[in-house]
């Protein structure tokens, strides 16, 4: 089997590469599998590439990104559907993968809470449903929205649709004047196949797996089609309350089921992390004879005062993890392997697969990250398992854990044949010929062509028109592949697309005239590309599908600087990389240099600004506002935390501090502001005293920030 260079061997230039592919993936995981029901990579993928991003931002934490997927919930929500913002967020769950994980759980929540381990701490243990997370909003004992997770604060309004759930009481009684329950729409094994058997009847297009069924038809835009099929529900938590439900977990749930909802029968209580490990193994037992999808077992801590304390991170609570059920397998053979070029011009070679049936989904592709993967080596050229390159022809073992496009775990030796040969990375671009170059410390080859590669420019409008950017109704990635390759109205650059109508006023061969095409269908194009010209800065920049800059890091420029011109002039003026506006933009928290050296390269190549110019020429941009600090004395301030804290633990001092704006920080420099110092402080307090920095107690520190203990 092949791998990745491990965390511990990556030089800091690897890790920095590294993570920026790894957003890449994850990112565009995260858009098919939340927004498109159409998953990308397996569970067990994902979770394996959202791991190693932690643990390599673990290891390099100067390192980690602003566009971290670290810190993103879910996806953008689709433009079919009305928003609604959840009034409490919809976090995700952190993974555990092995028992290890487990009792790591266990360990970190006692350090936090401050509990020895002989201390008896309870757990809920219930099943995590492969399914459609779902809020509902009760006010008053009347449903009044249902909304799916989206990105976790913003989801799709869904309530048409989720009335027709037999699951999903429309009244309850004895409940809370206002009661967010949350849960899982799923659809059973036997549902499931009933409804493709339908489907083939009809010669409609079968669905992959329960969960993309169960998507699928909650999103449907016709609710007479959601009534027809299948779903179901069960409740497990709950988001705003006006009351609180009980005191523990379990007693939540038993009174969720006292008012109606369906509520798992395989939950139970447990007795600290060993409890855990037995239950979840019972109930992997019992999965193939659940009637519906699992992927692993949800843990919660039971006393929901404790889970108060214990609070969130930025995406999940701490609170709880889901123990992951491990990777199903099956073998099959490479009959080949091709070369995709991304819109960074990153060669990214696929295994195209015997086809094969892994868990009840046939697969016929696997990414091969790059070209060591494919050889077997770490990037300083050293063999980590000899024999195991992958070539062509190849038997190899590939899994996946849920659904879609699978990895391969292994090299089936035995079955190679005598004629096999290693495969031979291309180092020019299959797509425009341009030496393909891999830099030191990338892990991938990159073709060098720029904005001549036609893949590459194919990408980047792909890029422009995604829901996350300009996101032009009627304007996907089928039709930008149309318009590049058109001969009468191409569309070769993103001004282009702001110029089409104009272009087809003067042209003889009329969009309408094409096959596919209609007066109607061009004049709501056209109408759609105009909605757009009037663009948020923020979608502008993430946009320009500049290397290392994503939605988050997008939108962070665009809060610093305000305006298009504002951002451009500093563009401009950073050039040299150095001065007062390379200072500056280096400065910001979240940018660093080698966004800082992407963003200035790209608007000082000439082909690449002139372009950008001639699309400003055709928008409205608009002005962002910039953010406010919070308004508490220490927001904006850097606090070192020293000696043994009595009132809370290090670790909830921490949190504490960064939800009221303060940047904590593991040593005293002249930077610092406050250094708060309990019993037993030693360096440090002493290095604040020599500095002049405000040295405060415990108490004194909760009374500046008006906390209590």
């Amino acid at each position: 089997m092949t791998k990745e260079v491990p965390v511990s061997e990556l030089s800091k230039s690897q890790a920095r590469a590294e993570l920026a592919r790894l957003v890449e993936i994850l990112s565009a995981a995260n858009a098919d599998y939340h927004s498109k029901d159409a998953p990308t990579i397996s569970d067990a993928e994902y979770d394996r590439l959202k791991k190693r991003n932690a643990d390599i931002e673990a290891a390099f934490p100067d390192l980690k990104r602003d566009d971290s997927p670290s810190d993103q919930v879910g996806a953008p929500v689709s433009e079919t559907f009305s928003k609604i913002t959840h009034r409490v967020r919809m976090l995700s769950l952190g993974n555990a993968f092995n028992d290890e994980d487990v009792q790591d759980f266990d360990g970190r929540i006692r350090k936090y809470l401050g509990l020895t381990p002989d201390m008896d701490l309870l757990y809920t243990a219930e099943p995590k449903i492969d399914g459609l997370s779902l809020s509902l909003r009760y006010e008053m004992g009347r449903l009044i929205h249902a909304v799916t997770r989206g990105d976790g604060e913003v989801g799709e309004n869904v309530t048409n649709n989720a009335r027709t759930i037999s699951d999903i009481p429309q009244t309850i009684t004895n409940a809370p004047a206002v009661l967010e329950i949350r849960g899982e729409v799923y659809m059973g094994h036997a549902d499931f196949a009933a409804l493709n058997q339908r489907q083939t009847e009809k010669g409609a297009k079968l669905f992959a797996n329960p969960r993309n069924a169960a998507a699928g038809s909650l999103r449907q835009l016709d609710a007479k089609i959601t009534a027809s099929r299948p779903l179901k529900f069960f409740a497990y938590a709950w988001g705003e309350l006006s009351e609180a439900l009980a005191d523990t977990q379990m007693d939540a749930i038993a009174r969720m089921n006292h008012m109606g909802f369906s509520t798992n029968p395989l939950t139970e209580i447990c007795h600290g992390p060993n409890d855990l490990i037995v239950h979840y193994a019972a109930i992997e037992d019992q999965r193939a004879t659940l009637g519906y999808d699992i992927d692993g077992v949800v843990y919660k801590v039971n006393d929901l005062s404790l889970q108060a304390r214990l609070g969130f991170r930025a995406t999940t609570p701490r609170w709880a993890i889901a123990h992951k059920f491990p990777a199903e397998i099956a073998h099959t053979r490479i009959e080949a392997i091709e070369i995709q070029v991304g819109r960074t011009g990153a060669l990214s070679p696929v295994a195209r697969l015997l086809p094969v049936t892994v868990g009840g989904v046939v697969v016929s592709n696997a990414t091969l990250h790059n070209e060591d993967y494919i050889a077997g080596r770490d990037s300083k050229g050293n063999t980590i398992r000899e024999g195991r390159d992958i070539r062509v022809g190849d038997w190899v073992e590939v899994y996946r854990a849920g659904d879609v496009i699978p990895k391969i775990r292994d090299v089936v030796l035995s079955k190679r044949t005598d004629d096999s040969q290693p495969y031979v990375f291309p180092d020019v671009c299959p797509e425009c010929g341009s030496p393909a170059v891999r830099e030191d410390g990338d892990s991938v080859a990159r073709c060098t062509g720029g904005i001549i590669c036609p893949a590459q420019a194919v990408e980047k409008l792909k890029h422009f028109v995604s829901r996350s950017a300009f996101d032009i109704y009627g304007l996907g990635s089928k039709q930008i592949e149309m318009f590049f390759d058109d001969i009468d109205l191409p569309i070769k650059e993103p001004a282009d697309i702001f110029r089409l109508e104009h272009r087809d006023t003067a042209n003889l061969a009329k969009l309408k005239n094409r096959d596919g095409w209609g007066g109607k269908s061009a004049s709501n194009l056209f109408a759609a590309i105009n909605e757009k010209r009037k663009i948020p800065l923020n979608k502008l920049i993430f946009a320009l599908g500049i290397r290392h800059v994503g939605d988050t890091s997008a939108s962070l420029l665009a809060h610093s600087f305000g305006s298009w011109d504002d951002f451009i002039t500093a563009m401009d003026r950073a050039g040299g990389r150095q001065g007062e506006a390379w200072d500056t933009l280096n400065a910001i928290d979240g940018v660093g240099q080698v966004m800082a050296t992407a963003l200035v390269d790209s608007f000082h190549d000439p082909k690449t600004r002139a372009a950008i110019d001639r699309l400003i020429a055709e928008l409205d941009v608009q002005d962002m506002e910039k953010r406010a600090t919070l308004d508490n004395p220490v927001a904006g301030k850097t606090v070192v935390f020293t000696g043994a804290l009595e009132l809370m633990t290090r670790a909830e001092a921490k949190v504490r501090a960064e939800n009221l704006g303060a940047k904590v920080a593991g040593s005293v420099s002249k930077k610092t502001d406050y250094v708060v110092a309990g019993p037993g402080a030693g360096s440090k307090a002493k290095k604040a005293i020599e500095l002049g920095v405000t040295v405060l107690s415990e108490a004194a520190w909760l009374d500046l920030t008006g906390q209590t203990g």
